[in-house]
């Protein structure tokens, strides 16, 4: 997928009156007063969101000037400004991924759930006395991590 926001500004743009942005050779270069502050690749979005939620928390530019200059959306800056505040430098150079990791059903979590389930209680059952939802309990059936009892069949 191609990237299309931001848009870096070739000529000088002004963030507030001491603060522009400007794109050249492929870097991107923050001026404060006519000097480079911060740089960064044109592709490198962590250390963008980086600089650009430092300028907010320093409160040397607002979310919304920032949101016309890059044609991004203000909530986005607003997004980079609390993540700062909250997690520091390293949320955005040393991410901690979890996105495809269930953090309910944990390995003990799955055991206690194929013992509910072997004494023949329902998905939804076994998911309110272990304390996840039942599309957690469906998901790992389906997956196979866990087995439903089979039903002896009547003829």
């Amino acid at each position: 997928m191609q990237m299309q926001l931001p848009i870096f500004p070739t000529n000088t743009k002004l963030l507030s009156p001491s603060w522009g942005v400007f794109e050249k050779d492929d870097f991107v270069y923050y001026l404060h007063n006519g000097s480079p502050v911060h740089v960064h690749k044109k592709h490198d979005l962590n250390t963008y969101r980086y600089v650009t939620a430092t300028l907010i928390e320093t409160h040397s530019c607002s979310a919304s000037a920032l949101s016309k200059v890059f044609g991004v959306g203000v909530r986005n800056f607003e997004r980079y400004a609390k993540r700062l505040r909250d997690h520091g430098t390293e949320a955005f150079f040393n991410p901690t991924d979890s996105r495809g990791k269930c953090h309910k059903m944990t390995p003990n979590k799955l055991i206690e759930a194929q013992k509910y389930l072997d004494d023949d209680y329902s998905q939804m059952r076994t998911a309110k006395k272990i304390g996840v939802n039942e599309a957690s309990i469906r998901y790992h059936i389906k997956k196979g991590t866990l087995k439903k009892k089979s039903r002896p069949q009547i003829l």
